[in-house]
């Protein structure tokens, strides 16, 4: 991460493509993540199995930032344990998606989990169960595509316990509470407890507003939950404003532009269209920037800016 000293002049020579991904690739060390990084890495070096995080806040705030910033600190921890152990990960990485039919699948999510992880042949697991008789011995199995919740599950527990990860980190986790009632709410969450006890593998769940849903169903779900915040920059607050218009006089200086444009004089402006949320402003400025680098103008214009 950089902050304020512009991007390399050499791009200026390199394609539209290659200056697009350059800015699509910057981020910066803002307050908001580094506060919540910082918090984040502590309740994961301190928690106990059995106990879920929750990482939650704006849509947009820069949650999946902060998640590839946990996963290279606690791969770059363990280096030296990985080079001695090839079998093992440091954490394993995986986004939910919204169902389909309104609730969420248990099996998608076991089948990808297990594809995160390098797992081999996912599809093609065998399964079995062998009994013997009298006669001869008899295998009933099942293959991948064929395999129920059940089989998945085991199969993941027995690869996370093989991998030795960290944690967990899913992203987009909101999809959990995508449920037909509270009584089932409870049994998301008493899963991916159960899951975390039986493979020693802490559970770090990053979503929107919507995972306040599992804090607030019981007391008990409540003492076996860790929440962090991750909030958007506020404007009544002194500290906030300052590092919101830090954050956008880095961003324009990084676009890869031979004029700078003069952002930061509306910084007003894009504080009350990216709600404060450096994610939001981000993808907005991205956008903008190849707007102007398909029209090969020199610099950002309003026109840019504002579409």
């Amino acid at each position: 991460m950089s902050k304020t000293k512009g991007f390399p002049r050499e791009l200026l020579k390199k394609s539209k493509r290659e200056r697009l991904k350059y800015f699509s690739d910057f981020t910066i060390a803002h307050p908001r993540l580094v506060d919540t990084y910082e918090d984040l890495m502590r309740v994961i070096r301190r928690t106990g199995l059995g106990t879920l995080v929750l990482v939650f806040g704006p849509s947009g705030v820069g949650k999946s930032t902060l998640l590839r910033k946990v996963q290279r600190e606690l791969i770059a921890e363990r280096v030296p344990e990985l080079e001695n152990d090839r079998e093992r990960i440091a954490v394993v990485v995986d986004e939910l998606v919204g169902p389909d039919s309104g609730c969420f699948n248990w099996k998608d999510f076991y089948r990808r989990l297990l594809i995160s992880m390098d797992e081999p042949l996912v599809e093609r697991k065998v399964i079995y169960e062998k009994t013997e008789s009298p006669n001869s011995p008899k295998i009933y199995f099942k293959t991948g595509p064929r395999s129920v919740t059940a089989d998945l599950r085991f199969a993941v527990e027995q690869t996370l316990k093989h991998r030795r990860p960290v944690a967990v980190l899913v992203d987009e986790a909101q999809h959990l509470a995508k449920m037909a009632s509270g009584r089932k709410l409870e049994d998301q969450l008493d899963c991916l407890k159960s899951l975390s006890n039986q493979t020693g593998v802490l559970f770090v769940l990053l979503g929107t507003y919507e995972l306040l849903a599992f804090h607030n169903l019981n007391a008990q779900l409540s003492r076996r939950t860790i929440n962090v915040h991750f909030g958007r920059y506020l404007l009544d607050n002194k500290r906030d404003g300052h590092a919101f218009k830090s954050a956008l006089l880095t961003f324009q200086k990084h676009l890869p532009l031979k004029e700078e444009p003069n952002l930061l004089a509306r910084w007003d402006y894009f504080y009350e269209r990216s709600l404060g949320c450096i994610g939001v402003l981000k993808d907005w400025l991205t956008r903008a920037l190849g707007e102007g680098l398909d029209e090969g103008a020199n610099c950002l214009t309003d026109k840019h800016v504002e579409m």
